[in-house]
């Protein structure tokens, strides 16, 4: 049999190949907005009732072959329903994308601010030995802790941190979780640490601040209430008693966008869509 390459350039092979990679890039992104949160335990159940499905076809037994049909025909709305959350948002993503329009200035002047926020409160609480713990969300979402807290849903300022964390005060105790440039909630719970490695001297904020880092990508700032000093966490590392330059600096490199040379607006198309499903 001759090979003919002409026939691996037909429409039809095109389009098989168009087809599995829009299939793969709407499977991929669901799961980014799914990640993090607690249908992602639905999904896994699913996914459950589905392969039962196969190995009870496979093994003929009729009647559960029969319930189990019945429960798939129905899991389209079923899927509806439970995951209405994560359908919203990701259609609220997908209609804020614009073709033409450059957004990158005006997120790394939000990004600068956030840092300077972050800085004003971080400095008046490490002079004061004020204890702080806040958590900024990156990929990984963050929405099991954040039902944790109390909501609050504000833009970042230095002073509104400042005031949640004065000792006494209804919402001093737990985590601030910071989400774009927005206070989330307060007084959240976070997954304490059993690293060995943590010193003893570090309280119970920098075990939560190490535990979140463990289960997420978030990064986790810590005000010590004892020294003052500052700590910050990320991937399961911890930085401690950085001066003001060094957290600073830090903070500026992961969470503010560096400038780039523009790109063509078909290129910034690509982008938004490749990144539309993360948080």
């Amino acid at each position: 049999m001759q090979f003919n390459i002409a026939s691996l350039l037909s429409w039809h092979t095109l389009s098989v190949v168009l087809d599995v990679l829009i299939t793969w890039y709407f499977l991929y992104h669901l799961t980014l907005l799914i990640k993090g949160t607690k249908a992602v335990q639905l999904a896994n159940g699913i996914l459950l009732i589905l392969i039962a499905r196969v190995l009870a076809g496979w093994a003929q037994l009729t009647t559960v072959t029969f319930l189990l049909d019945q429960i798939v025909s129905w899991s389209v709305i079923g899927i509806i329903v439970i995951f209405q959350p994560e359908i919203r948002r990701g259609l609220e993503k997908l209609g804020r994308v614009s073709i033409f329009s450059d957004r990158e200035g005006s997120e790394r002047k939000q990004q600068e601010k956030l840092v300077k926020e972050l800085d004003k409160a971080i400095q008046y609480m490490s002079k004061r030995r004020i204890g702080a713990l806040i958590t900024i969300e990156q990929k990984t979402g963050l929405d099991d802790y954040i039902e944790t807290g109390i909501k609050l849903d504000a833009l970042v300022t230095g002073e509104l941190l400042i005031n949640i964390f004065i000792p006494n005060t209804p919402l001093h105790d737990g985590a601030v979780i910071v989400k774009g440039n927005r206070v989330v909630v307060a007084s959240a719970y976070l997954p304490l640490s059993d690293n060995a490695m943590i010193p003893k001297s570090l309280g119970t904020r920098h075990r939560a601040a190490v535990g979140i880092s463990e289960v997420t990508d978030a990064i986790t700032v810590v005000v010590s209430e004892e020294t003052g000093g500052v700590t910050i966490t990320r991937n399961g590392q911890f930085m401690v008693d950085l001066s003001q330059q060094e957290y600073l600096k830090y903070l500026r490199a992961e969470l503010v966008t560096s400038e780039e040379k523009k790109q063509p607006w078909f290129v910034n198309l690509v982008q938004k869509l490749w990144n539309w499903g993360e948080k």
